[in-house]
């Protein structure tokens, strides 16, 4: 089997052929499906190899007293070829990973073949193949936590063994310095407990990183924002606990936990940096200084991690396995999000490369993981499938009747979107009645209703729905909300056009179509304009119908969003992809004319850029590249479709051209026309559909299969490799 494995003397790294492990008693035998590289203590071991012996001996001054006792009770040449032997020898690296289990020792019960577990330890959890790892160092993983976030335990148990050394309690204020992978794990458990969080690092990118995930603010350790945003916080009395998650040299995390502590706080080191503690400082303010020592207790004794011996519950509530048991169940239940920190995964056979990208700063990550060949016992998670619900109508409904008057439209929601958007489209549109608007405050109903001339401004939902005399209801709400307002429109007998996306889950998605199935009502529309453009609907009949497979680029320059947009409320909101990918999942379907049968997904910058590719029936497919780190000046939106000698070019619905292998024949006009993204003739077509009882502008099929690709793209993510969309038509 593989190992990666390195030379403590000359610095090399290798990709070693090993023995497999034996199964002993007491323990399993786990091939890896992913390994996580801490890219804080692994990345200082790798450095310190290839530093000169010199180096080596100041950054290391306590294996320099070792040297130091054995030439005294062994004598100069004793010691040094102990010393070079130990030196000039292959050490492991690595020491959190998730893998299945392949062999049971004796004496194990819990675990059986083919579970996933997660595993800890230097010796136990390497980056290798094959492990042997007793039975303390190993926890099963819930149900719903995928492979690669279950890897990330060990190194949370880390960051919660220093939480619970900084007994944190309930309304409190921390300062968290060094955004690494353990200050941002520190940072969100802390959220988690109800602590608010300031973080402090110099990278801008982890601080941004660190707000989006919880933290109340944060900046560079020499900016006045830090010290003004814990003097708000605190009423100026200063943080309850600082945690050193820092490394490096510097002795300015242990000055600032100084200052910025309050009387008789806490200071936790749970990272290894500089600990030349201010006397003064710290004495008179009275501060606790702590340690937290590696994942909890059993760390370090062999007869706890290596015997099984566990501590009686009463006596130690968290041992090194409760607590990663502990991070496990976290993650399960969404208390802890792990997948934002992922900066870059890659395969096991280039962990040298990744290796040396790392420390020469090519690659900059908070967390890397390495994944694994799956075996023959890899678990269903590593090759997923998602289901497309099928939709079911009862075959004896009434199809809607033609309308002679007006249609009357309710609005829920009548924010930013609605009133620049849709709502101009609507206002003094024949046939059209704007009857009533539905807010949840009392004033923005009255804004609404003065503003676009609705005939009624409520507050209660219940009324409009409840109001025959209101055709369709449009849900213009934010995106937690969208799949039940749909579900109970739908209920009630209205036509629907929900603003994307139409669910954030699987199951808020099977609740909309179990309400279609219950009223035999399957009129509703998702806000999925860009198709309905007449610059690339002209575009696309320009360019004629396919004789073979299609290549689709679609370019989404989405940008970053201002501090404190709702959008990043992940924990209520869902990803922003799961609320704005929809709209480039139906886009590139509808060019192709067929749902998506699978997704693929990396995020190769970490944070929310992501490469989506989808494959179709036909063998096209289409990549997405969403990306929020361009610059505001390029177009947000540029497409490329490519097949049978033709190229469709699209430049953010300003221009588009048909390139034919001889000439490029402009759409329209080769000069920049309006921007016009669709709103105008998606909402004509949604009308016109209420009131003749035509069919709806989207067939209901489809917009469940979009739905269900966008949502898949998290679960690829997550898994790593393609997602099959069982059941796509």
């Amino acid at each position: 089997m593989k190992q990666v494995v390195q030379n403590y003397k000359s610095g090399e790294l290798a990709l070693l052929d090993v023995p497999v492990p034996g199964c002993k008693p007491g323990g399993v035998l786990v091939r890896s499906a992913f390994s996580l590289i801490s890219t804080g203590t692994e990345l200082m071991k790798v450095s310190e190899a290839g530093m000169s012996m010199l180096g080596k001996a100041r950054s290391r001054p306590d294996q320099v007293a070792k040297v130091v006792q054995s030439v005294a009770a062994n004598g100069v040449p004793a010691t040094y070829r102990k010393v070079m032997g130990k030196l000039d020898s292959y050490t492991p690296l690595g020491y959190s990973l998730c893998g299945v289990v392949e062999q049971v020792g004796a004496g194990i019960d819990d675990v059986k073949v083919g579970d996933l577990v997660a595993c800890a330890g230097n010796e136990h959890a390497l980056h290798a193949e094959l492990n042997w790892v007793p039975k303390n160092l190993y926890v099963p993983v819930p149900d719903g936590v995928a492979p690669r976030h279950a890897a990330f335990g060990t190194v949370g148990s880390i960051a919660l063994q220093g939480v619970r050394q900084g007994e944190s309690r309930l309304g409190e204020v921390a300062l968290v310095i060094g955004l690494g992978l353990i200050g941002q794990l520190v940072t969100q458990l802390l959220n988690a407990s109800g602590v608010r969080v300031v973080g402090v690092d110099p990278d801008p990118a982890r601080c941004e990183l660190a707000e989006r995930l919880g933290a109340a603010a944060c900046g560079d350790p020499g900016s006045a924002s830090v010290e003004s945003a814990v003097a708000e916080l605190t009423g100026g009395m200063g943080v309850d606990q600082v945690y050193l998650a820092a490394g490096g040299g510097s002795n300015q995390p242990v000055e600032l936990a100084a200052r910025l502590c309050r009387d008789r706080g806490r200071v936790i080191d749970i990272g290894k940096c500089r600990l030349d503690l201010p006397w003064n400082s710290y004495y008179e303010k009275e501060l606790d200084v702590r340690f937290s020592r590696s994942y909890g207790p059993g760390r370090y004794d062999p007869e706890y991690e290596l015997q099984g011996r566990d501590y009686p519950i009463g006596y130690v509530r968290w041992t090194e396995r409760r607590n990663l048991a502990c991070f496990l169940d976290l993650i399960a239940r969404g208390s802890v999000d792990v997948e934002p920190l992922v900066s870059h995964v890659a395969g096991f056979e280039d962990a040298v490369e990744t290796y040396r990208r790392l420390e020469e700063g090519e690659l900059k990550a908070v967390a890397v993981l390495f994944r694994y060949a799956p075996g023959q016992d890899a678990p269903a998670a590593e090759a997923p499938e998602v289901t497309v619900p099928k939709v079911s109508r009862p075959s004896g409904r009434t199809a809607p009747a033609r309308r002679s008057g007006p249609v009357r439209l309710a609005f829920v929601g009548a924010g930013n979107y609605a009133s620049s958007m849709l709502l101009p489209h609507l206002t003094g549109r024949d046939g059209v009645e704007l009857s009533t608007v539905v807010t949840t405050t009392a004033l923005s109903a009255a804004n609404a209703q003065r503003k676009f001339g609705f005939g009624k401004a409520t507050t209660d939902l219940d009324a409009v729905l409840g109001d025959p005399a209101v055709d369709a209801v449009f849900v213009v709400t934010r995106h937690s909300s969208h799949a039940e307002l749909t579900r109970r429109a739908l209920l009630a007998g209205k036509a629907v056009f929900v603003e994307k996306p139409l669910a954030l889950t699987e199951e808020e998605l099977a609740g909309v179509l179990a309400a279609v199935e219950e009223s035999g009502n399957d009129r509703i529309q998702v806000g999925f304009n860009r198709r309905f453009a007449p610059l690339l609907r002209e575009a696309k009949e320009r360019f004629g119908a396919r004789g073979g497979p299609a290549s689709l680029r679609y370019l989404v320059n989405a940008g970053r969003l201002e501090h404190g947009s709702w959008y990043l409320r992940q924990d209520t909101e869902g990803s922003r992809f799961a609320g704005e990918g929809g709209h480039f999942v139906d886009t590139a379907s509808w060019l192709l004319d067929a749902d998506p049968v699978s997704v693929y997904a990396a995020a190769p910058a970490g944070g929310e850029d992501l490469q989506i590719v989808l494959g179709y029936p036909d063998g096209s497919t289409a990549t997405i590249s969403y990306v929020t780190s361009g610059p505001a000046s390029f177009p947000k939106e540029t497409l490329d479709l490519i097949a049978d000698n033709k190229v469709l070019r699209l430049d953010d619905f300003v221009r588009a051209a048909v390139h034919d292998g001889r000439r490029r024949q402009w759409v329209g006009s080769r000069l920049p026309k309006a921007r016009d993204k669709g709103q105008n003739a998606e909402l004509a077509a949604f009308v016109k559909a209420v009131r003749t009882g035509g069919p709806m502008p989207v067939p209901l099929e489809s917009l469940a299969a979009t739905t269900t690709a966008t949502l898949a793209v998290r679960t690829a993510l997550a898994s790593g490799v393609p997602v099959t969309l069982a059941g796509a038509r």
